[in-house]
């Protein structure tokens, strides 16, 4: 699909490209697919190219001298990208426990959009979701496909410490919390597994493009895959058999 993309200089180090307002899987692929020629094309230049739902942004390790050159530059590049094919994503299987402490918000939660808890657990986690990028915090996922029917707006009163591997629902969207932070998402359950580490080389193992789907464990489970992190013994499920 061929979309009308809008360039302009963001800053005097960065252009922004925009794709329509949306969030859509085929468009995900068009973005991720210019952002591989972009960095395939700029070999020989360090630049940085970050991707949200509907945006590329370029940043470069100097002032643009010339911005119209460089706009020109981007468009022809556009017209490569249809010669790239992203591989087929893994689904990540991200462990998850819904009960108890794990789901604060789940009975406030579930009262509001009067759905039984065990039918909330069943459409969260029997969704394949779609990692469209990685921003907030380093290793926050922000997920797409999320089950209209769960769909309830952000806290009126943001929490100041969401615990860290809290799994929450924001709007339209779900998502895991990769460490210690403020949130005003409604916290459904808590994963174990680690998201980002500085240590690790990625950082972040899962990436935009990737999909997602959340395995509810129980209590007993949960707490051994956490030993299992700590000591470095656990290592994330990914597999491509799901449709």
């Amino acid at each position: 699909m061929i979309y009308d993309l809008q360039y302009s200089r963001f800053n005097d180090c960065s252009v922004l490209i925009e794709w329509p307002a949306v969030i859509d899987d085929v468009m995900l692929k068009s973005i991720l697919n210019f952002k591989m020629v972009i960095e395939n094309s700029y070999v020989k230049q360090n630049i940085e190219v970050i991707t949200t739902y509907n945006s590329i942004l370029v940043i470069y390790e100097v002032t643009i001298e010339d911005v119209n050159s460089e706009l020109l530059k981007l468009k022809a590049l556009n017209i490569q990208q249809n010669n790239y094919e992203i591989k087929e994503a893994p689904v990540w299987e991200i462990p998850v426990c819904y009960s108890g402490e794990f789901g604060m918000d789940l009975e406030s939660y579930s009262k509001t959009i009067n759905m039984s808890k065990p039918e909330i657990i069943k459409r969260h986690s029997e969704t394949i979701y779609t990692v469209f990028f990685i921003g907030f915090l380093p290793g926050f996922l922000y997920l797409g496909g999320l089950d209209p029917q769960l769909f309830l707006d952000r806290k009126t009163h943001p929490n100041l410490n969401v615990k860290k591997g809290s799994v929450a629902i924001g709007g339209n969207q779900t998502g895991i919390y990769p460490q210690n932070s403020p949130g005003g998402w409604h916290i459904i359950g808590n994963s174990p597994i680690e998201l980002f580490d500085s240590n690790q080389n990625p950082p972040c193992l899962i990436n935009a493009g990737d999909r997602v789907k959340f395995v509810p464990v129980e209590t007993l489970e949960y707490l051994d895959i956490l030993n299992a992190v700590r000591t470095f013994q656990y290592q994330l499920k990914s597999s491509n058999t799901y449709a």
